[in-house]
């Protein structure tokens, strides 16, 4: 805000603010009409009944039709039932009122999910090899008509790692939400070993998938249950995960190890991470659930070039014999893969390994692979000089 001047802006803001909540605001306007009529009728009400009761009993009691004793009982007990009376109206107005705003949760809550969520079981079987195959897929965002994906065909072969890369908005992120099925394609199918994965449960098929995605979030909780994502969990996995993640360095600085709880949110003594060490920290999460599928998107975007280098090092120890997909704009870090998918524009224009594409000279991915190595060799240049 000071860099930028910015408090200008957010004065505009309030000033916006002040007009809805300010002495001219609507709720001002609906304060002193129907809400404030219905409140003022209710005191008005309740007062005038009061004082009539106070005066006929006094009365009564004064002619000798029962003791003074008799009137705090008598004006107790029709004080409380104009009290309930005024209360009411109060909420009566109160109601009338709110009663529009409460009619656009209904109309929320009453919005048709119109994604399908089949009641086909899908057990998990640790030796069992999962395909999945993009068939003709098209795909466009709700309430927008532009493509994001057009007639995609891409099969996912058990064990194997596959790369997509691409410019940005040509669609990598909106494809790994088809796999994982955050969405359902408007055109084509997803198949999972032959059968459309929209015929299985929903939380049954997205358990196969372990992701790690570029707006990860961590909870403010220990950095064990962090990593097992429940209060009770298998420390020694646990542990296994960091250390494969990179993170077990930091971890033996922290005063209570897996006990420990990151950021002060909950926790005045708990320890503040840097981006790095978090996405560390998703990395082990995904290791965690041992799901048959891996996905990182951009997984190595927080961390340093050592410790980026360190998990390209031992990506295969990382994701073992599980079927990985990996997300990222350095293509230098997708040579490791077995298959590499360059996307442009939401269609699939190339996919082979890196050998093959670069042999492409016409190809998008050695454009790309070449932009990437001369900004180097220009910046090593420059530098010498």
């Amino acid at each position: 805000m000071r860099v930028y001047q910015q408090e200008k802006v957010c004065a505009s803001y309030a000033q916006k603010m002040d007009e809805n909540y300010g002495s001219r605001s609507q709720i001002v306007r609906w304060g002193r009409g129907p809400m404030g009529l219905w409140m003022a009728a209710s005191e008005s009400i309740s007062r005038l009944l009061t004082g009539l009761v106070y005066l006929f009993v006094c009365l009564k009691a004064w002619a000798g039709a029962f003791g003074v004793g008799s009137v705090t009982q008598y004006v107790g007990a029709i004080t409380n039932m104009f009290l309930g009376i005024s209360r009411f109206l109060q909420a009566v107005g109160e109601m009338r009122t709110n009663a529009r705003f409460v009619g656009v949760a209904f109309e929320f809550l009453d919005l048709k999910n119109e994604s399908t969520d089949g009641g086909r079981a899908l057990e998990r079987h640790p030796d069992e090899a999962y395909e999945i195959e993009f068939c003709d897929v098209s795909f466009h965002y709700p309430g927008s008509e532009t493509w994001v994906l057009r007639h995609v065909n891409l099969k996912l072969s058990s064990g194997s790692h596959f790369a997509i890369v691409g410019e940005n908005g040509s669609g990598k992120t909106t494809f790994i939400k088809l796999l994982c099925r955050l969405y359902d394609p408007v055109e084509g199918q997803i198949l999972l070993n032959g059968t459309d994965i929209r015929s299985f449960r929903r939380t049954d098929y997205m358990a196969i998938f372990s992701v790690v995605f570029q707006d990860f979030k961590l909870f403010a909780t220990s950095v064990g249950e962090n990593v097992a994502g429940s209060a009770k969990y298998d420390r020694a996995k646990v542990q296994d995960c960091i250390e494969r993640s990179g993170f077990a360095g930091r971890l033996a600085s922290m005063p209570n190890g897996l006990d420990t709880s990151i950021y002060k949110d909950i926790d005045q003594n708990g320890v503040e991470i840097s981006g790095g060490e978090a996405q560390k920290i998703a990395i082990a999460r995904a290791l965690y659930k041992d799901a048959p599928f891996i996905i990182m998107d951009e997984p190595t975007a927080a961390l340093d070039p050592i410790a980026e280098a360190e998990i390209y090092a031992k990506f295969n120890e990382i994701t073992g014999e599980r079927t990985s997909v990996y997300i990222s704009h350095r293509l230098s870090s997708c040579k490791f893969c077995d298959t590499i998918a360059v996307f442009q524009e939401g269609r699939l224009i190339q996919l082979g390994s890196h050998e093959q594409l670069m042999a492409d000279a016409n190809g998008k991915y050695q454009e790309l692979w070449n932009m990437q190595a001369q900004y180097y060799d220009d910046t090593r240049g420059a530098a010498c000089r």
